[in-house]
């Protein structure tokens, strides 16, 4: 039995043997309801805490079955099971679960212990946002985006960009913008005939509106607003504010409002409009690069070291061989 007093992880449990008792508090990242191939009904549960998360089924036999239909995302509980593999899977069988009331998680800092947070440092990935607006020569261009980005204050730098697909966490909306404008940065120069200003203005605001979509939970969900507009409308309005208040002039405000609508790429997939500028088609695609990075890191660090594949992805449309490339250095052999 894994001792609750000792702080285990998700990482700890998904990391060890099969058929091992444990108990820990983890949160409930999100409950989705399945079919088997029988046409059994059952609910896909992930979990986890700072560390890593991990993927339970929990079929209508299950006592714990009732708790998870109803539980919403977010909850901190207080989780007992024994480890499993199902298909060459991890995946545990939860036989106890019950929510931590508000004094045991502020007695336990569980707040702390489930909230995912950027890799790199929030300092780190601030001055990296102010060097990247430093680029913009437009200076109308650069104080629209300073100032967009300034109405929102801490919001911008604390919010996640996503519920689950990718940079789900605290501080992930500010960790994609400036992944997405350092590799735009270095790509730009390939391509002339995109406006550096304008493409660079569109990577830093690109998913402003998802301060606004997003609630700041341990488990982000989408707001009221959210849900009615979504984030590139959203966007699309905060930043217009800014460009009328700067007087941008409409040529660039065009193309710029342009971007935000259009980023997605597809009508499919949300977007407003089909890229149909320049700067609008390489926005999209370097968006795309950095959001599905941010998935493959994810899967990375969850993924239990004892598995050569991931579990399947919705965002890759699949599995991802997680063995890392030890290939030998030109010279060597095997």
């Amino acid at each position: 039995m894994i001792d609750i007093a000792n702080n285990p992880t998700i990482l700890d449990i998904i990391s060890s043997d099969s058929d091992l008792k444990f108990s820990t508090v983890a949160v409930i990242k999100s409950v989705e309801t399945k079919l088997a191939k029988n046409n059994a009904e059952y609910l896909s549960v992930t979990i986890g805490d700072k560390n890593a998360t991990c993927l339970c089924k929990v079929f209508g036999s299950s006592p714990t079955y009732n708790f998870f239909k109803t539980v919403e995302s977010g909850a901190i509980v207080l989780l007992e099971g024994i480890t499993k593999d199902y298909k060459g899977v991890f995946s545990p069988e939860i036989t106890f679960v019950r929510a931590l009331s508000d004094d045991e998680i502020v007695r336990g800092n569980y707040l702390q212990k489930m909230t995912i947070c950027a890799d790199e440092g929030v300092d780190t990935l601030r001055t990296g946002l102010n060097d990247m607006l430093a680029t913009i020569g437009n200076e109308k261009l650069r104080l629209t985006a300073t100032e967009a980005i300034k109405e929102l204050g801490e919001d911008f730098y604390d919010k996640a960009a996503g519920i689950s697909m990718h940079h789900a966490y605290k501080n992930g909306l500010l960790e994609h913008t400036v992944h997405t404008a350092r590799a735009g940065k270095s790509l730009l120069p390939l391509y002339p005939f995109v406006n550096y200003d304008i493409a660079m203005a569109g990577l830093l605001l690109h998913d402003i509106g998802k301060v606004l979509e997003y609630t700041n939970d341990v488990v982000a969900q989408r707001t009221k607003i959210g849900i009615l507009q979504g984030h590139l409308i959203l966007g699309y309005r905060l930043v217009r504010k800014a460009a009328i208040q700067n007087k941008l002039d409409g040529e660039i405000l065009e193309r710029l409002e342009h971007i935000l609508l259009s980023h997605h790429n597809d009508p499919e997939f949300g977007a407003v409009v089909r890229p149909a500028t320049p700067e609008a088609v390489f926005v999209a695609l370097v968006d795309n690069l950095d959001a599905k990075m941010g998935m493959v890191e994810q899967l990375l660090r969850s993924t239990p070291s004892k598995n050569i594949f991931s579990d399947f992805h919705k965002g890759l449309e699949g599995k991802l061989l997680v063995l890392p490339a030890d290939l030998p250095v030109d010279g060597e052999s095997n």
